[in-house]
């Protein structure tokens, strides 16, 4: 594929464009700490902007700088994730901070490439770090970022595939090699963001309020709708299971989760495989489960899987001891300040604990 002559001033457009339209007051913007940068571009990992912004207040306000974060146990730091999803995230943000702390002196490395050693921290990812917090010149190359050269390139084929991948790589790193000396890589990294987010939509691109339409193949060719190319359809496979919510003396039962896994690290309420275990559980320690105590059952979609989850409410005269190890009686108005998973904590709303403003 022929490099279009455009792309000699492909990133001084996407620079003229941020400066004048694009995002200039999001909270993690206007600065070159890279702690700050690094918790935004963490939670900005498949999660909108909106949806980022309150928890990227109240991380800060707790854990305000990286020597705080470090020092802290990952039993207060998962409190501030939880409902934010992706619970890898936070278990590798805190171990990047401790990793940064113990090996690195309390602060980033200067460049990408070791930024990218660290953690839960990829190629994207470290770039975006460093070019924000020390100007380097690297590319990105995000899910937005993706479409736009998709898209202006007129790339075919998944972008998740390493091919199609490598070849917007190159690409990217091709803008910025013609691009001049003294570009901005602060407006020329958050423009690439912003044009994908706000104007190259996945589904209604806003081709004629773009500063790179009249060079885009996709708009040329009429292709905005089929690139990027989707995902090759997969089944999504089921799981059941039922979960117990077990209260009484205004205390609830939750089973802290392993560290590997969807919810690693958070506190859940005890799951079995069906119904039928779970009353056999009960019926072990001496509690009957009435018909009364079923829940409607709903679906939670996580990436690879969708859970069904029946739930069951049963209310116990007095709290019993914990059935396993990792169990614990919890007071209602703890509940609050526990980290839960959104779908749990839901579950909970019923129970007549305080809630946090």
């Amino acid at each position: 594929m022929s490099l279009p002559p455009a792309i000699n001033d492909f990133a001084v457009r996407v620079c003229a464009w941020q400066r004048r339209h694009g995002r200039q007051h999001l909270p993690w913007q206007n600065t070159r700490d890279p702690y700050r940068i690094w918790l935004s571009e963490i939670m900005l990992q498949q999660t909108q902007v909106g949806t980022v912004i309150p928890y990227y207040q109240r991380f800060l306000e707790r854990f305000p700088d990286l020597q705080t974060l470090a020092g802290a146990g990952q039993e207060d730091v998962m409190p501030y994730w939880a409902g934010l999803g992706y619970y890898a995230r936070a278990r590798n943000l805190h171990r990047c901070a401790q990793v940064l702390v113990a090996e690195h002196g309390g602060h980033f490395p200067p460049d990408s490439r070791a930024i990218a050693g660290l953690p839960g921290i990829g190629r994207s990812t470290a770039s975006a770090i460093a070019a924000f917090a020390y100007g380097e010149r690297s590319p990105i190359m995000d899910g937005n970022v993706k479409r736009v050269f998709t898209r202006f390139f007129g790339v075919h084929g998944y972008p998740g595939l390493r091919a199609v991948e490598q070849r917007l790589w190159g690409l990217a790193e091709t803008a910025l090699e013609r691009a001049p000396d003294d570009l901005d890589m602060t407006a020329y990294t958050q423009g690439l963001m912003d044009l994908g987010a706000q104007l190259c939509s996945r589904g209604k691109p806003q081709c004629e309020a773009c500063p790179l339409a009249s060079n885009c193949e996709a708009k040329r060719l009429g292709l905005q709708r089929e690139l990027p190319e989707p995902r090759p359809r997969r089944t999504i496979p089921d799981r059941h299971c039922a979960m117990l919510i077990l209260h009484g003396d205004k205390h609830v039962l939750l089973e802290k989760q392993p560290q590997s896994g969807v919810w690693g690290g958070l506190w859940s309420l005890p799951r079995y495989d069906s119904s039928h275990a779970l009353a056999e559980a009960c019926i072990s320690q001496g509690i009957a489960v009435p018909d009364s105590g079923r829940m409607a059952t709903f679906v939670h979609t996580f990436t690879h899987f969708r859970l069904h989850i029946e739930p069951w409410m049963v209310d116990v005269p007095r709290r019993a001891a914990e059935w396993l190890p990792e169990q614990s009686w919890t007071p209602f108005e703890l509940l609050p300040h526990i980290a839960l998973p959104a779908p749990v904590r839901t579950l909970l709303e019923p129970l007549p604990y305080t809630r946090k403003a």
